[in-house]
């Protein structure tokens, strides 16, 4: 029987720089994760963090940090070559399944792309899968901005608005991603559409909102939440939220469920 909270040491392929606080760190592994899953990251001694996967291929997986604590300060101080030790995957990930054949609405904040990477990756190489996507992204300013060169490339088959909160751009919106929300034609697309959001608390509570106000069904929504998860089997209790067990039963909602979530 496999030992599910047992860490795997796993060497650093490569580390790329993606902003000015986060950096993606790619690791050998034959873990095959789903779209929207996480992992424990760990040093001995030191402790672990959970991390969404923000892509992954065969014998490898990429994880998109930021140094927020003495784990990721640590990750930051690794190179190529090094160990990581790795356990999971955890979670529920995106009803991947339930997307195929609608249009997809997806809205980002921060590093909230990087949860969703790996699934617009995957619509990008399976053109036929949904009928389209608009994903609108949203950063702090220009030196918190991941993924450049993938914003580009989903510019040639995405509906796409990049926009900076307060910082102006060339090519670039300026504002909240909730002020872009009503130019998504959700009219248009019926009934086969489906939105997902994932970014800071507030952004999320704020565009799960906004969604709300263009008539979009509770049902059609979902968000990813990734809340003080410590053992990621549901034996802490730190990720609990009344009877809800975030890393047993998530991170991926549905929002009739998520709206109780929300901070």
């Amino acid at each position: 029987m496999n030992n599910i909270v047992k860490p795997v040491a796993c060497k650093i392929r490569e580390v790329r720089r993606e902003s000015l606080h986060e950096y993606t760190f790619r690791v050998e592994t034959d873990i095959r994760p789903s779209h929207g899953q996480f992992l424990q990251l760990s040093i001995p001694k030191v402790g672990e963090a959970p991390i969404s996967v923000s892509s992954f291929g065969d014998g490898w997986m990429d994880f998109t940090i930021r140094s927020v604590g003495k784990v990721t300060d640590e990750i930051f101080e690794k190179q190529p070559g090094d160990i990581l030790f790795l356990r999971g995957a955890y979670g529920k990930g995106w009803p991947v399944e339930q997307f195929q054949g609608k249009h997809m609405v997806v809205i980002t904040g921060g590093t909230g792309l990087a949860p969703v990477k790996s699934m617009l990756n995957m619509f990008w190489n399976q053109e036929d899968f949904v009928k389209s996507v608009h994903l609108i992204s949203g950063f702090k300013n220009e030196d918190g901005i991941i993924f450049r060169n993938d914003l580009e490339r989903w510019k040639e088959k995405f509906t796409t608005t990049y926009a900076l909160d307060t910082d102006h751009k060339d090519g670039w919106e300026t504002g909240f991603v909730t002020e872009f929300v009503p130019g998504i034609p959700f009219k248009d697309f019926g009934e086969d559409y489906s939105v997902v959001v994932v970014g800071p608390p507030p952004m999320m509570k704020f565009t799960g909102l906004e969604v709300l106000n263009q008539g979009v069904p509770e049902e059609k929504i979902w968000m990813s939440f990734e809340r003080r998860m410590s053992c990621a089997v549901g034996k802490c209790g730190h990720c609990r939220i009344d009877e809800v067990y975030v890393c047993l039963d998530g991170p991926v909602f549905n929002y009739t469920q998520a709206k109780y979530l929300v901070d």
